[in-house]
């Protein structure tokens, strides 16, 4: 799907999670369990819409409002603690690229970079487990480093000036409506992914409809699209 055509952009900026590794498919396996036990019972795609692409203090925030309303309590407080640990213990055994991904990022030859609402260390521990990290490094930042985390554009606007290229020049790759509406209001390009294992029809509408560009539904798909930059 292509609203418009897009000239060839000055750089390609990536979100990291259910777009360059299939994390997300296992952070929502673990993360729903998790709330389970905290009385917070949700359908994944609910789950999905409402708390992909939150850094970690908004989700908690999200969460605790829930808890409280729903529990009549708070969060616990361990909860981010052990989410984290649970995550990094799938990732460690589980993780992949997405499929396809690194030949794709690799016939890119626009300068390129990640934004991610991972924290820094976790973040580049995943690309590391999965082969990626060469072909960014050391153009990979966090939310961590930023004021306010997606769905505000401030990430995308720190790695397009570490780039040093205008945000319209630059093409952003995301896979959530948080991550869709951090990079529209950087005034940025959007392509919508939906190659994650986490991904449904229901989810890549969502993206089209918070204002994504274009859906690619997988990383052939994008590789021949990048091969028209050349």
């Amino acid at each position: 799907m292509l609203c418009g055509t897009m000239r060839t952009p000055a750089a390609v900026i990536f979100d990291c999670d259910g777009v360059l590794v299939d994390s997300e498919i296992l952070a929502i396996e673990v993360e729903i369990v998790l709330l389970a036990e905290c009385g917070l019972v949700y359908e994944p795609d609910v789950y999905h819409h409402r708390f992909l692409g939150l850094n970690d203090t908004a989700y908690h925030a999200a969460l605790d409002l829930d808890c409280r309303e729903r529990t009549g309590g708070p969060l616990p407080m361990d909860f981010l603690r052990r989410a984290r640990d649970e995550r990094w213990a799938a990732c460690q055994t589980r993780l992949t690229e997405v499929a396809g991904c690194g030949a794709a990022v690799a016939a890119l030859s626009l300068p390129k970079a990640v934004a991610s609402s991972s924290g820094a260390a976790f973040l580049r521990e995943k690309l590391r487990l999965t082969g990626l990290l060469p072909a960014f490094d050391p153009h990979v930042y966090s939310a961590d480093l930023v004021a306010r985390a997606k769905p505000h554009p401030d990430i995308f606007l720190h790695a397009a000036g570490a780039l040093a290229v205008e945000p319209d020049g630059c093409l952003a790759i995301e896979d959530s409506v948080n991550g869709v509406t951090s990079a529209r209001a950087a005034g940025m390009t959007v392509w919508a992914f939906a190659g994650g294992g986490h991904m449904d029809g229901a989810a890549a509408d969502r993206l089209i409809e918070a204002g994504a560009h274009r859906l690619v539904g997988h990383w052939d798909e994008a590789a021949a699209l990048f091969a028209a930059f050349s």
